[in-house]
């Protein structure tokens, strides 16, 4: 496997430098901050991929906010996403809250779909989510984030809390695979 990560890590086209993203994250915790300051947020961290950016975010932001975090994820360490799977659910209430969810990437938009219909559910007052990366798809998704830090081709990505199947997600910078074995879902 190491021999495989090390090729697709040698052979990917490098799509926004570390200062790049960092900049990004810059002017979106500006929007945050504008947007949120005043509303007590719990800041739900998607793991795994969402935090790196959450870690870099939360620093940024210099009001009073409440961290947790949530696991619901398609991939499992794969490169195809499937059913969703719920891992990890906060512990924080959400009821009479406004909720940040932050994660990595917004791809199809069924696993973030999936989260704001959760913490709706839990009585969330309003959520919000920020993602570092907007995938432009072809489609329309069924969520749209309210605060996003750029945005990328339909290529699969590594790199800031993305990752190819588990690995290469502390990558200082956002990559595209040039190539990758596709794995089946049963």
């Amino acid at each position: 496997m190491l021999k495989e990560i090390k090729h697709i890590q040698a052979t990917a086209d490098l799509l926004y430098s570390e200062r790049e993203v960092e900049t990004a994250l810059d002017k979106m915790a500006q929007q945050i901050s504008a947007l949120l300051a005043d509303c007590n947020p719990v800041l739900l961290c998607v793991m795994n991929g969402g935090i790196v950016i959450a870690g870099k975010l939360i620093t940024r932001l210099s009001f009073p906010l409440t961290i947790d975090a949530i696991n619901a994820s398609r991939y499992q360490n794969k490169t195809s996403g499937s059913s969703i799977e719920w891992v990890l659910k906060p512990g924080t209430p959400l009821k009479d809250r406004t909720v940040l969810i932050i994660d990595d990437i917004l791809d199809e938009g069924i696993t973030l779909a999936a989260i704001i219909e959760y913490c709706l559910d839990q009585g969330a007052t309003s959520v919000y989510s920020a993602v570092l990366v907007n995938k432009i798809l072809d489609h329309e998704k069924p969520v749209t984030a309210d605060f996003i830090g750029l945005e990328t081709e339909n290529r699969y990505l590594f790199g800031y809390g993305m990752d190819y199947k588990g690995y290469l997600r502390n990558a200082a910078g956002i990559y595209a695979c040039k190539e990758y074995e596709k794995e089946t879902t049963l």
